[in-house]
């Protein structure tokens, strides 16, 4: 099988971090949206955004690794 989770994992995260972020961003600002001082959804839709990466970075650099190992099997009778 070819299917590697982190693919549609990471581009889950990446796409509900940009939304987070982009919410975050445009009510920057606003009262009550950042009692600490600190605009929490738009830093948590960044981490989220960068774990979204960093597993489609994962899947591509496996992606790359197993294909030698692949075409080897298949041409050894």
């Amino acid at each position: 099988m070819g299917l590697d989770l982190r693919i549609p994992l990471g581009t889950l995260f990446a796409l509900i971090g940009v939304l987070l972020a982009m919410y975050g961003g445009a009510t920057l600002g606003e009262p009550g949206t950042a009692p600490t001082g600190v605009p929490i959804d738009l830093v948590w839709g960044l981490v989220l955004v960068a774990f979204g990466i960093a597993m489609l970075a994962l899947a591509r650099r496996a992606r790359r690794t197993a294909k030698p190992d692949a075409e080897h099997r298949s041409r050894v009778p």
